[in-house]
């Protein structure tokens, strides 16, 4: 397979068509990602669950749908992605305990379904509490293992790289009939 002859064959017409034709569907992917952070209220509307701590309700790669409407109130039992400051990584656990003040104010407590004690150890330093701030999303749905493209990509940069590489190949010599 002669990628680069195959370019040389090509006249300039149509290496502007595959170009523009590569353009359009990355900018139709960040439309589309976009799209759903307005529809759903969430920073990050899906999300790869990274580890065994919430087995055996999801379990490493599958890949969860999330919302985060901010009227809806978060209560005890629910699946929440969040982040701690000093972390990159969202975590994804359940919500058991949450305290509510009379002034509105809402703290909650996270545990690993798969852990034995709750997260504090995970809050940054002097935090006993999460706030609604610190929420990503809540879980609404998840197709099981669909993420592990994902994991197998971080993992393993030479795959991605290699992966990315043939897609924007097939892209870019893909011929119209």
């Amino acid at each position: 397979m002669d990628i680069f002859g195959d370019l040389r064959k090509m006249n300039k017409r149509q290496l502007y068509y595959q170009v523009l034709n590569f353009a359009m569907i990355v900018s139709s992917a960040l439309m589309i990602w976009k799209g759903l952070i307005v529809v759903t209220g969430s920073e990050s509307p899906i999300v790869v669950v990274l580890s065994g701590s919430m087995e055996p309700a999801f379990h490493r790669g599958d890949l969860l749908f999330l919302t985060n409407f901010r009227e809806d109130p978060i209560r005890a039992g629910e699946i929440v992605v969040f982040k701690v400051e000093g972390r990159d990584i969202p975590i994804v656990h359940r919500v058991i305990k949450v305290h509510e003040k009379d002034n509105g104010n809402v703290k909650f407590l996270t545990k690993g379904d798969n852990n034995e004690v709750d997260d504090r150890g995970l809050y940054k330093e002097g935090q006993n509490w999460l706030e609604k701030k610190d929420v990503v999303g809540r879980a609404r749905g998840f197709l099981p293992y669909v993420g592990m493209v994902t994991i197998i990509m971080n993992d393993y940069p030479k795959f991605k790289y290699a992966l990315l590489a043939v897609m924007g190949a097939y892209v870019l010599l893909k011929r119209e009939s």
